[in-house]
């Protein structure tokens, strides 16, 4: 069979992580059959999947952050316990201390999670404890500090996500769990739950389903503790439910009005802003169980019937009379079904694998199918790869710094063993881990990562790696592995001409063949 190593610098670089180094092949074994290298990790769903040792579910990891902030409480209990008595001319018997103004348990984990990933990997101190609020004086035993599990959760998923990016052979279905996870996106810089759940919000909301339904995937996402406290639906109470009825607070549309705009209908898409408060009415009541599990296993969604706005509401021109929990849900199902959801999610799924502008007609091939198959994910992968316009585009698209970091470790067949110089680079380059700016999710297109400064950053981790690694590596033989003949004759002049090999590596890495998808 005839062999072309274009199209399988496209398999690789469009539609994977680009190719691995060592004696893997990928650029071998995709130009025979590029099409079915890409399609075959579509036939092993189960391969979507992440178990790693110690990765716990959401319920798990909730509970855990009650302990911990239980025992970052004891801690400081003690340590103020342990400090010397004032003097009575320091503090009268009967005057009462002065209070002292500490961070919120919240914004102590986020600073301590962004202090720790901020620094070099080789410099970072391990955040292993949170001191107590006070120092015991010599003599005194100091009190126990407790595990920063927070931090050490996040972590561990990182590196969990980052080695199956590496290691897999073409990395589709990887590619499909980052555009998924960024079309329903999370910020883990919300708060202690939210970072100690990024991980496991994709894990289980997110990768069961890339293979699946569009309708499975919208209602376990939208149920899950991650996203419904990420969007506060867990503070909206229904105006005429029993709990709204004892409290001032009401309506939370949050989450209502991200359903409709960014995860399902659009911009445009038809709807109105009473749309927006009935659906903010028809999932009142959605929200996760708390420390004291009084409505469940802490840490586990469950539907507050005290919380819920009664009656029938009108969304989209239809009327839900459905009572409870099957209220939202159906509304849901409705909503992933509807013509405008269909063509919000073709045009941003081929605009992030194909072009910034995606072809039209390419688009609606898309959409047809996932209207014809009710949402068959899996469907819609196949079509875009069997498209003749995904392998005629032209490799314009700049990769994210995700992508790129992920991609040079792939050619250089360095499987990570701690997340801590790809969660600094991400940082730096301006996407940080499960962590974007806002709902919306990071941009999608090449102008978002290709500004001057940018590159600039990305041209110092490159020369930063070529250093480091430069002596170990031949860059004419990574260049064989990365594009073979397909690499243009632009990049292979100039890394012929370098001065060192530790600048042709950085070259290379910096060179179209690597940058672009």
């Amino acid at each position: 069979m005839a062999r072309d190593s274009q199209a399988a610098l496209v398999a690789l670089n469009r539609f994977g992580f680009g190719a691995r180094g060592g004696a893997s092949g990928d650029l071998i074994n995709a130009s025979s059959d590029p099409r079915g290298f890409v399609k075959a990790e579509l036939a092993r769903p189960n391969g979507v999947l992440l178990e790693a040792p110690g990765l716990q579910s959401t319920p798990q990891l909730g509970q855990a952050v009650f302990a911990y902030q239980d025992q970052v409480k004891q801690a400081r209990e003690a340590a103020k316990a342990a400090a010397p008595a004032e003097t009575p001319a320091q503090a009268p018997a009967d005057q009462k201390p002065a209070l002292r103004r500490n961070l919120s348990l919240n914004a102590a984990a986020e600073i301590t999670g962004q202090m720790t990933d901020a620094r070099p990997a080789e410099n970072t101190a391990r955040p292993e404890a949170m001191q107590p609020s006070a120092s015991p004086p010599p003599a005194a035993k100091p009190a126990p500090q407790p595990l920063n599990v927070i931090q050490k959760t996040f972590r561990a998923e990182a590196l969990a996500r980052l080695q199956r990016a590496t290691l897999v052979e073409c990395g589709f279905t990887e590619r499909l769990v980052v555009f998924w996870s960024n079309h329903f996106c999370i910020s883990a810089s919300k708060g202690e739950l939210a970072r100690i759940w990024a991980g496991a919000f994709e894990r289980e909301a997110i990768r069961p389903h890339v293979l699946g339904r569009f309708a499975d995937m919208l209602k376990a996402v939208e149920q899950h503790p991650a996203m419904l406290f990420f969007l506060d639906n867990q503070q909206s109470l229904g105006p005429d439910s029993r709990a709204g009825q004892n409290r001032k607070r009401g309506l939370n549309e949050n989450l209502a009005r991200e359903i409709m705009e960014l995860h399902t209908l659009g911009v445009g898409g038809g709807y109105t802003q009473g749309d927006v408060t009935s659906l903010a009415r028809i999932i009142t009541g959605w929200t996760f169980a708390g420390r004291q599990g009084q409505l469940g296993v802490p840490g586990s969604f469950v539907f507050n019937v005290n919380a819920h706005q009664p009656g029938p509401q009108v969304l989209l021109g239809k009327t839900y009379d459905q009572a409870g929990l099957a209220q939202g849900e159906a509304a849901l199902a409705d909503l992933a079904r509807h013509p405008s959801t269909a063509n919000f999610i073709a045009a941003k799924f081929v605009r992030h694998f194909v072009a910034d502008d995606p072809p039209p007609a390419l688009v609606a091939r898309l959409r047809d199918v996932f209207v014809k198959t009710d949402g068959d994910l899996k469907a819609m992968a196949i079509t875009l790869v069997d498209s003749d316009e995904a392998w005629r585009a032209p490799l314009t698209k700049m990769r994210s710094p995700y992508d790129f970091l992920v991609a040079s470790g792939r050619l250089l067949a360095r499987v990570p063993e701690d997340p801590g110089a790809y969660l600094n680079n991400l940082n730096l380059l301006g996407q940080p881990l499960w962590s974007p700016p806002g709902p919306n999710g990071f941009p999608d297109t090449s102008a978002a990562w290709a500004a001057p400064e940018g590159i600039k950053l990305r041209l110092d981790i490159a020369a930063q790696i070529g250093a480091r690694l430069g002596n170990n590596f031949d860059p004419l033989d990574l260049l064989e592995f990365a594009a073979a003949d397909a690499a243009s004759t632009e990049t292979r002049r100039t890394i012929e001409r370098a001065e060192s090999r530790q600048q042709a590596l950085a070259l290379l890495l910096m060179s179209p063949e690597m940058q672009r998808r």
